[in-house]
């Protein structure tokens, strides 16, 4: 009898035992094989498959063969090494019909460190400095917030690649002028280690409100970023931009004005951030050169007249050291970050936007007798 009540004491565990064994082989089979068989998950849930697997970790997705090509373009490019020499030159980029701002930059004594590319439209400009004589690419219509504004900065970056000393890309309007002397911009843009794409996540309806399904698998809601279309790219960067296909195509058929519903989607504002958050996030720093005001919270930035140009505008636009981001949804959140040049921190801006036509002669005086960095156009 002792022999007896021992068995019955252990049976009952070992019961136990196999029954929750059976249910975690059947759960890992659910989801090991989730679209051989739906009858196992009805046994467990009214709501069928999908009610069962909702709380099941996801299963990493397989690239597809353009995504895998893309991430070894990708790695072959950024594993390339980057040389500076002294021959080394940044390439300004403008988008723009108009070209008299580089003109503002005291470039005496490095003449050889720059480059000029200009994507006028279908409009033929009329240039007074020698900086942009001859140096309009072969332009189309530029429609603000289509896809058009993408192809026009492809078309520039293609341009100035097929000089292999320009190490450096820069993408300015015209009513950019230049907030530094040429040596210090050349110093801060040639010797980073990174390249600047302004990209920040924005839970708004202007930001991944703007994302749709079309966009998928490729493209996930939760990688959709924003930033301003200002940029300043290593060559490597560079590379990639104008070579990518397979990112370019998603918001070229699916991101523009009421693409979808009430949706309006400016790919310009999506597209780099998007790209590089996707392809290279440790290769870009969140913010861009270019200091823009969006304090009047219209759909475009403050513009600066000729009232607005002070001594003291100047020098608290050289002095900023922090960027913010404020997402689009109902909480409005603001993130800020410290402006760091390898690790050092550093004024975050090398240009400002949008200034007058008017300002001109304004900005000549003032910097010609505070810095000394811009002088008359040729």
């Amino acid at each position: 009898m002792p022999g007896a009540r021992h068995r019955a004491r252990t049976e009952k565990p070992v019961w136990i035992i196999a029954v929750v064994s059976l249910i975690i082989m059947f759960v890992i089979g659910a989801y090991m094989f989730p679209h051989h068989s739906k009858a196992a998950c009805y046994m467990l849930s009214s709501k069928g498959c999908k009610g069962f697997t909702d709380w099941l970790p996801t299963s990493p997705r397989e690239f597809s063969y353009d995504e895998i090509t893309a991430r070894v373009v990708t790695r072959e490019v950024l594993s390339s090494p980057r040389v500076i020499k002294k021959t080394s030159k940044i390439a300004f980029m403008f988008l723009t019909p108009v070209s008299m701002r580089l003109s503002l930059l005291h470039t005496q004594g490095h003449e050889g460190k720059l480059s000029v590319y200009i994507h006028a439209s279908k409009d033929t400009p009329v240039h007074t400095s020698r900086y942009f004589i001859n140096r309009d690419i072969p332009s189309d219509e530029v429609v603000w917030g289509t896809i058009s504004m993408i192809d026009a900065e492809r078309r520039l970056l293609a341009s100035a690649l097929r000089d292999p000393e320009n190490q450096q890309f820069v993408l300015l309007s015209d009513s950019c002028v230049p907030l530094r002397s040429f040596e210090y911009m050349y110093n801060y843009m040639m010797f980073s280690n990174v390249s600047y794409v302004d990209c920040f996540y924005d839970p708004g309806r202007h930001g991944t409100g703007r994302h749709t399904d079309h966009m998928l698998p490729e493209i996930p809601k939760e990688d959709f970023r924003k930033g301003s279309q200002w940029f300043s790219l290593k060559r490597q960067h560079a590379i990639i931009t104008a070579a990518d296909s397979l990112y370019y195509s998603k918001f070229r058929d699916y991101c523009g004005p009421a693409v979808e519903s009430n949706k309006y989607c400016i790919a310009d504002e999506h597209y780099l951030p998007t790209l590089f958050h996707i392809l290279d996030p440790g290769g870009i720093v969140n913010w861009t050169l270019t200091y823009v005001d969006w304090s009047e919270k219209k759909w475009h930035p403050k513009t600066y007249m000729p009232e607005d140009i002070t001594h003291e505008l100047l020098k608290n636009l050289m002095s900023i050291d922090t960027v913010s981001h404020v997402t689009s949804d109902r909480t409005g959140v603001v993130t800020w970050t410290q402006c760091l040049w390898n690790g050092i921190k550093r004024p975050c801006y090398l240009f400002g936007r949008k200034f007058h036509a008017d300002t001109l002669d304004k900005l000549i005086d003032l910097f010609s007798n505070y810095t000394s960095i811009l002088h008359k156009p040729h």
